[in-house]
């Protein structure tokens, strides 16, 4: 048994999670891994629900429909598949001579499927606070490759700021002041400064998108310098 799976009290559980329903066509008495596929699935949409809500709604600003895309994308049939190749689960699953002879140790559908199958014996077998880390420690860095910096899952000023804090270690400020328009439609102008020193300045019909056009002309700059 791989070392990068969790160690189970009921080893039986894990047996159930690994078994494919073509193994029972070759082996009576057994049972198979669909129902705790349907728990593990409930399980992880929490679990990554929650990491993204925790880690990524204030960080990044995401709405609710940006975190739902996201969860999407981390628990979609490819990239459970990518993680339970990562786990070695593959070459543990119980399968039947067919689906073996067809590829199912490379199947991706059969390794996310047992993936999540894992996942729910894994909770039966101890508790959503053991769990929790193991799932975190998977989804979270594949959470932070999704989200920046080639994507638009996030505006500008969160892009903006991952880079600010990565590369100086500072959180961006922005100085938004009403520059022109009239009263019922203002125009505002913001630029942004990282550690006192100004990046860039953006006008918009209200300071929030000033302010996001300032760090969009921040990071067209910083891409122009060749500095992202």
């Amino acid at each position: 048994m791989t070392k990068k799976l969790p160690e189970f009290k009921n080893p039986e559980l894990l047996k159930q999670a690994l078994t494919h329903r073509s193994f029972l066509n070759e082996n009576s008495g057994e049972e198979d891994n669909e129902s705790l596929e349907f728990l593990g699935d409930a399980v992880l949409g929490f679990l990554v629900g929650e990491l993204l809500y925790r880690r990524y709604k204030e960080e990044y600003d995401l709405k609710p429909k940006e975190l739902t895309r996201l969860r999407s994308l981390l628990v979609d049939e490819k990239q459970l598949a990518k993680f339970a190749t990562q786990l070695e689960i593959g070459e543990l699953m119980r399968l039947g001579r067919g689906a073996e002879k067809d590829g199912g140790r490379q199947n991706p559908a059969l390794l996310s499927d047992t993936f999540e199958a894992i996942i729910g014996a894994f909770f039966l077998d101890s508790t959503l606070t053991k769990v929790r880390p193991f799932v975190k420690k998977l989804f979270q860095p594949v959470a932070g490759e999704k989200i920046f910096p080639d994507n638009d899952l996030v505006d500008t000023k969160a892009k903006f700021q991952q880079w600010a804090l990565e590369e100086i270690k500072k959180i961006p400020r922005y100085e938004s002041n009403k520059c022109g328009g009239s009263d019922d439609k203002p125009i505002f102008l913001s630029q942004v400064l990282v550690d006192n020193i100004k990046y860039a300045q953006g006008e918009g019909r209200s300071k929030k998108d000033a302010e996001k056009q300032a760090a969009k002309n921040a990071l067209a700059k910083l891409k122009q310098q060749g500095l992202i």
